[in-house]
């Protein structure tokens, strides 16, 4: 993932195979190395014009004024599908804040 400004606030964007865009959609931001944790867990959305048969994107915003702050550093960003049934968790990368 392309590093972010401290002071911006865009959203962040996973790609998710398989999904519908249609299931509940997680997305956490960690340390480097480190699984998340229940408290990590942050909602995120689909982004609809994504939505194709071979997956969605999901995406939150980040930054100032946006309810997920992220401090100078680098984070896994990690992503959680809810299904019926399943509930895959991934690793989607690494995200830089500068």
């Amino acid at each position: 993932m392309d590093a972010i400004s401290s002071l911006s606030r865009p959203y962040v964007y996973v790609w998710i195979e398989g999904a519908y865009g249609t299931e509940t959609v997680q997305l956490a931001f960690t340390g480097v190395g480190v699984k998340p944790t229940e408290d990590d867990w942050r909602a995120a959305e689909w982004n609809t014009a994504s939505i194709t048969r071979e997956g969605a994107e999901a995406r939150v915003l980040v930054g100032p004024g946006s309810p997920n702050e992220l401090p100078v550093g680098t984070y896994d960003v990690w992503a959680r599908v809810t299904a019926p049934v399943e509930q895959p968790v991934m690793l989607a990368g690494q995200l830089p804040i500068v």
